[in-house]
């Protein structure tokens, strides 16, 4: 039987070759640019520099499909993602915000099983200059049916969670799930707050994160440490999109 990357290679060769083409790591004049676009953002500006865009635009891309191939051999519920399913537009949808800025000063990649608009868990990379990058992913604030699915999944498979949560590379990568701003200040309504998963209960999302330096950005290993980061995540991200399916 074959595997999914030779069956890539047979039916979209491109992307294999994209390995061969592009180096695995981002170029300096991108996180520049978003630098720049940070200091100037608005239309005039963005426009006169569109190049630039397309240059960086397409640097983001390239990375993004050099990680679509290998996540292809990690978990099967992506292998058939492009960097279109991913990736999100650089304009702001500015018309429910006090910002008003047009533009993003950043780039952002949603790897999720049926696309970044699924509402499934999934993997992410957010691209920031100024040490803010960070590889991750999860499940962030969903509404509240899947938030009680996945909060009685937790309840009811505490022990499995909690031997995802504290494996040892999800710990060496990420340490914990993201708490503070994404947790509640009391149980959640029907859980006792001596619940032993209570801490985990008060979650209104489920994210773990590990922060990339602009220095992380640009080394050779970039790839690799987005995929490794990846990797120690799957066992979260398929518990979690068990809670969703049913």
């Amino acid at each position: 039987m074959q595997s999914v990357k030779e069956k890539l290679c047979v039916l979209a060769p491109w992307r294999l070759c994209v390995k061969k083409i592009y180096k695995n790591m981002l170029q300096q004049s991108t996180l520049k640019y978003l630098q720049q676009l940070k200091k100037n953002n608005n239309k005039p500006w963005f426009e006169a520099n569109r190049n630039k865009f397309e240059v960086a635009k397409q640097d983001w891309e390239n990375l993004v499909q050099k990680i679509l191939v290998e996540m292809a051999t990690v978990d099967e519920d992506v292998a058939n993602l492009t960097v279109k399913d991913c990736i999100f537009r650089q304009y702001r949808d500015v018309r429910f915000s006090k910002d008003k800025t047009p533009y993003k000063p950043h780039m952002g990649a949603s790897i999720d099983r049926g696309g970044k608009k699924s509402g499934f868990a999934g993997y992410y990379f957010h691209l920031e200059p100024g040490n803010q990058s960070m590889v991750g992913g999860g499940l962030w604030f969903p509404e509240g049916g899947p938030l009680k699915k996945v909060r009685q999944e937790i309840d009811y498979c505490f022990d499995e969670f909690k031997n995802i949560i504290t494996n040892k590379n999800f710990v060496a990568n990420f340490g914990d799930l993201e708490k503070g701003e994404y947790s509640l200040s009391r149980e959640p309504k029907g859980y006792d707050k001596d619940n032993p998963a209570i801490d985990y209960l008060k979650l209104k999302s489920f994210i773990a994160a590990r922060t990339l330096t602009d220095e992380e950005l640009l080394h050779p290993d970039l790839l690799k440490k987005a995929l490794s980061a990846f990797e120690a995540l799957k066992p979260l991200i398929k518990f979690i999109n068990r809670s969703l399916e049913d």
